[in-house]
């Protein structure tokens, strides 16, 4: 039975490459995301067997409950509610590794000391199954507008988190090599879970593609600590694989905002909330532009580069761009999608959103590969996006300085789709609005840009 079990891990480790590697394109995506769950589907069907499972009483009715919400969530989740949902999967991941981590705790403290191996498993375990669990908790809260986006730090909740820290390690080498005493793992678990509070409350708004990116990571690693636990090859190397992954995004998702891992997590960038009045336009004008104008302007160009923005999930108006997209294709105009790695409130999240309303993936370009095309482009059109288009990142005193932008200021005209002149999340004025050759369309995404199909639609 070893035999036959270790040869279905095999296979189920290989399915969760195979299934990694098609992720890496859209256009296969769907088919890796099917590989991994039956990667995950085998892992599970033999531990089940392997163990000598009997009662399968709640396997199966955990089973049942946990495919029912799974489904439910999957058909009625909004796309703008997606990195809400994927911070929820991370803290599950997370909190699951962390009850594990709890009950080999349970089993082995009977004996009155923890061995030093699995002893340093079980805390580390327990450590990063815990911080994720409740750092995710206080991720969904942000994006979801339940608890405020701005950075909650300072110099003393600095000091805390050091403190915390500092218990966290001295308890965790006292419990393994001393004394596991239940209190002290009730309150190293208690501080663990603050600790993710905090951590999380202090990375702002902007921040928090990084901030899903790392937490997903952390619960890769939380679950290969559990597969240490369990003796559980499978899921080392599952664990292993989503927390390589997520850190290599992470860093991809600071480079996106030439920033270091350590400046999002403690700099506390990324604040939200101000106003047009707060920030104070003086005697800036911005032009505005109604459908029919803007309408003239993209139906008559050659060349139309589309820069989509969280706005445009808010409104989710993706299906009527694409519908613009098609009518202006059928001018003869030659339009592609400009994506910042950072749009969006999660990694891809513009990807996503653009598959969804089946626009080709070959019409989407990331920054490094359409920026040359700007200056030759006759209309940039902006639904949504700010700061990642926001010409003051070439400023070396401003506080997005560096940040790789999409170039769109150098396009021949610049149409931008918003609700206001708010700034983003990054809390500063764009001056991109008050440039000549800007127009604000001004309005929730979704109208406007069916009124702008309709006037594109009755063109000559």
């Amino acid at each position: 039975m070893t035999f036959y079990a270790d040869l279905a891990y095999l296979i189920s480790a290989f399915l969760f490459l195979a299934g990694l590697k098609q992720l890496s394109s859209p256009a296969t995506a769907r088919r890796g995301n099917q590989m991994a769950a039956l990667a995950m589907l085998i892992a599970i069907a033999v531990t089940l067997v392997q163990t000598e499972i009997l009662t399968w009483t709640w396997i199966i009715t955990g089973v049942l409950i946990g495919s029912l919400v799974g489904a439910t969530a999957a058909r009625m989740v909004k796309m703008t509610a997606m990195p809400e949902m994927v911070g929820i999967f991370n803290g599950f991941g997370g909190g699951a590794s962390a009850l594990v981590a709890g009950a080999e705790f349970l089993n082995l403290q009977q004996a009155g000391v923890l061995p030093a191996g699995p002893g340093s498993t079980i805390m580390l375990a327990m450590l990063i199954g815990a911080v994720t669990f409740s750092g995710s908790a206080v991720a969904f809260g942000k994006l979801a507008g339940y608890i405020t986006g701005n950075p909650v730090t300072n110099n003393f909740l600095r000091f805390l988190n050091a403190v915390l820290f500092l218990f966290i390690i001295v308890s965790g080498v006292y419990m393994v090599g001393w004394d596991p005493d239940m209190t002290i793992f009730l309150a190293f678990i208690g501080v663990a879970l603050l600790l993710g509070i905090l951590l999380v409350n202090a990375i702002g708004g902007a921040d928090m593609p990084v901030a899903i990116s790392l937490l997903n990571s952390y619960s890769g690693l939380a679950a290969s600590m559990a597969g240490f636990i369990l003796g559980n090859m499978v899921l080392i190397i599952s664990g292993a694989l989503v927390g390589a992954s997520g850190l290599i995004l992470t860093n991809i998702m600071c480079k996106a905002m030439n920033r270091s891992l350590a400046n999002v997590v403690f700099g506390g960038f990324g604040t939200e909330g101000a106003t047009a009045d707060q920030i104070g336009a003086g005697d800036k004008t911005a032009r505005s532009v109604d459908a029919e104008g803007a309408a003239m302007i993209l139906g008559y160009a050659q060349s139309v580069i589309i820069v989509p923005g969280y706005g445009l999930a808010v409104a989710q108006a993706q299906h009527d761009l694409k519908k613009l997209q098609d009518l202006l294709e059928d001018r003869g105009i030659d339009v592609k999608y400009a994506v910042h790695p950072v749009a969006g409130r999660m990694p891809g999240h513009m990807n996503v959103l653009l598959a969804e309303a089946d626009v080709p993936y070959d019409q989407l370009y990331d920054d490094e590969e359409i920026n040359d095309q700007f200056k030759d482009t006759d209309v940039a059109l902006i639904v949504g996006a700010n700061d990642v288009v926001n010409p003051e990142a070439r400023n070396p005193q401003s506080v997005i300085a560096g940040m790789p932008i999409l170039d769109v200021d150098y396009a021949k005209n610049v149409i931008i789709m918003k609700r206001s002149l708010s700034p983003g999340f990054a809390g500063i004025d764009n001056p991109l609005f008050y440039m000549e050759k800007s127009m604000m369309f001004f309005g929730s995404a979704k109208p406007s840009m069916q009124d702008l199909v309709r006037e594109v639609r009755e063109l000559d």
